[in-house]
């Protein structure tokens, strides 16, 4: 169990700590000069059945809250600790607040120097002090009165925190692992050492399949030895006080603030939605833009609010909001932050992480405020079902796993849904609810009906082409997953790079067959300047309107490419062209003329070429350059 301390300045939090634990927490010469505390200290004391209780002592100046906060994040037990000679202060109410906001739910409340004060003003104080505390956490909290000079209390309150630690229920160990990292520092032989407390998972030396990065720097990290709870170890696991020592990282690389975590844990983003809580003494409302200073883990930011369920926020009010900030920060579905005012001098209010990765457009449409009730739902332990309703194109499982801080295979999914696996990747996976998997699946075959009803000539839709007119926010595991369905049920098939209804479909008859081949072999020998349906009529002696039904059936089974009405192009030749367009194009597009030099071709020629390409998706035009589609598949599926 980890217990951090939190009261006003000089009520005699340092000294409580060495009298439980024998152990100076002010380690600076500046705070041992001043008898204050400056930067957070740490100390430890033994169990009796092995395990180690951890102290977190924190400043109490109001200069220090944001030290006081990267303290307190991650603590299991608040010690908080009012001077009997001195009574409630300002920053009693504030770091109580705050304790609060961070979800703690067991404490105790130290009435401390006793020995300075009569009986009475102890009782008076404990009464005042239940009043204060009758609507937080520490509304039961039992009280201890104590001295650090004389020992009294000491032992009962030390009975009191070791009878906690052993009812404390472990952190779960099975999540991704992550540490906040709340100091950095070297030492003479072994290198750069972080410590901060374990938020969850586990971490353990010579794990060669624990692929652990600093983030947000986003930096490959070997763990080369671990301090638990102050004792060599071998494992660093969820609610302990942990030093890492960590290789391949300088100390100036390092800030409090930044994390040893998993590289599934973070995806670090400028925009987080919120679920924002304003205190009731905050003395000032929310609106958009207005600045604030954010604590989240260790770390702490400037940040600006955007109100999304309201337009003003204002105090003892909750509502849904998205923090802005300049820099990329990491932060997880279901983390507590607090926030304090413009000038980082009172603490305002705080609240819970929902999307750590948030948009920063259509934010407040009524779609996204359900996105977010629906992940708020799932922290507060509803399940996922409100959220898949929420969710056409299904969860992905990369963001799953940061919803639940744990691998998938520990999710248990709701009844009515499917895993859709892309056929590309295995580890590209989309859990989606059954209706909306069948919305996706007839959505296709409904807009590649009405594409073969508007362009009958045309053997199909290109993939990437299709995807934008069915569903261009679709993630990639769910469309490729639904192509490969529909495919398998026989319901859509594929032709080179062009998809089509499974009736979209043609068959010769032999005399058809016989003409087929003559109009395959002049078109076959026109190469890049194949011959009009006209003049291929003339030479053959056939009408025109048979040749033209004849090339519309080619093109349908994918022999032929219809680049212009009464144009066709072999299939080896669309396959060289795209090919010399796509070594033309990089990095940054080629011009018409370009290409039209290249082929030797007619300007004209060149540009009916291109704007064929730019049809089936293949290119996209900038101005006076065409480029390659990232997306696009046809060069690929031309080649199979």
């Amino acid at each position: 169990m980890i217990v951090g301390t939190a009261g006003h300045i000089d009520h005699g939090k340092t000294a409580l700590v060495r009298a439980l634990t024998g152990v100076n927490t002010d380690r600076l010469e500046d705070e041992k000069k001043r008898g204050i505390t400056i930067a957070l200290g740490y100390a430890y004391s033994p169990l009796a059945n092995g395990d180690m209780l951890g102290f977190v002592d924190v400043p109490g100046h109001e200069n220090l809250v944001h030290t006081m906060v990267a303290g307190a994040t991650g603590i299991d037990y608040a010690l908080l600790v009012v001077a009997a000679d001195d009574g409630i202060m300002p920053q009693t109410h504030e770091h109580v607040a705050i304790l609060s906001l961070l979800g703690l739910t067991r404490g105790c409340v130290v009435i401390n120097k006793v020995d300075r004060v009569e009986p009475e003003v102890v009782q008076q104080l404990q009464h005042d002090l239940q009043n204060v505390l009758q609507s937080t956490f520490l509304a039961t909290a039992p009280f201890f009165a104590t001295s650090s000079l004389t020992g009294q209390g000491i032992d009962q309150l030390k009975n009191h925190l070791e009878s906690e630690a052993q009812q404390v229920q472990q952190r779960q160990q099975t999540g991704f692992f992550r540490l906040a990292i709340d100091r950095v520092f070297t030492l003479e032989g072994q290198g750069t050492v972080v410590t901060g407390t374990t938020y969850a998972g586990m971490t353990q030396l010579g794990d060669e399949q624990a692929t652990l990065r600093l983030m947000p720097q986003n930096q490959g990290v070997r763990i080369r030895s671990i301090h638990a709870q102050n004792t060599p170890s071998q494992q660093a696991k969820a609610g302990q006080r942990c030093a890492l020592n960590i290789a391949g990282v300088a100390k100036d690389e390092i800030q409090r603030g930044n994390w040893v975590a998993d590289s599934r844990c973070f995806v670090p983003a400028t925009h987080i939605d919120v679920r924002l809580q304003l205190l009731a003494s905050a003395d000032t409302s929310l609106k958009t833009w207005t600045p604030v200073h954010v604590h989240v883990g260790a770390a702490h930011y400037v940040a600006h609010i955007v109100p999304l369920s309201q337009d003003v926020i204002q105090p003892d009010q909750t509502a849904l909001a998205q923090l802005v900030f300049d820099e990329p920060i990491c932060s997880m579905p279901g983390d507590r932050f607090i926030v304090r005012n413009a000038q980082a001098k009172h603490t305002i209010g705080g609240g819970v992480v929902l999307d750590p990765n948030a948009p920063d457009r259509k934010r407040r449409s009524l779609a996204r405020l359900a996105w977010l009730d629906g992940v708020e739902a799932y922290l507060d332990g509803r399940g996922l079902d409100l959220l898949l309703r929420q969710a056409p194109y299904g969860l992905e499982q990369p963001f799953l796993q940061r919803l639940i801080g744990a691998d998938i295979a520990q999710l248990q999914a709701p009844t009515g849904t499917i895993w859709v696996q892309s056929p590309r990747s295995i580890a590209l996976r989309v859990l989606i609810h059954n209706n909306a998997w069948e919305h996706v699946l007839a959505r296709i075959e409904t807009v590649l009906a009405e594409a073969h009803e508007r362009y009958p000539d045309e053997p199909g839709v290109e993939a990437a082409r299709l995807r934008r007119m069915v569903a261009p926010r679709a993630p990639d595991a769910l469309w490729f997953g639904a192509l490969h369905e529909l495919i398998q049920r026989r319901r859509l098939a594929i032709n080179g790079p062009w998809y089509r209804l499974s009736a979209h479909t043609v068959q010769l008859t032999p005399d058809e067959e016989a003409l087929a081949l003559k109009l395959i072999g002049l078109s076959h020998e026109g190469r890049y300047n194949p011959p009009w349906v006209r003049d291929m009529a003339q030479t053959l002696e056939v009408p025109e309107d048979q040749l033209r039904t004849l090339g519309r059936k080619l093109v349908r089974q994918g022999v032929l490419f219809q680049v212009v009405r009464d144009l066709y192009y072999h299939r080896d030749h669309v396959l060289e062209l795209a090919q010399c367009l796509d070594e033309l194009a990089q990095p940054n597009g080629v011009k018409a003329a370009e290409f039209r030099d290249n082929l030797n071709l007619g300007r004209k020629r060149t540009i009916q070429i291109l704007e064929f390409f730019e049809r089936i998706g293949y290119t996209r035009r900038l101005r006076d350059k065409h480029l390659i589609r990232p997306d696009n598949t046809v060069f690929t599926q031309l080649q199979s």
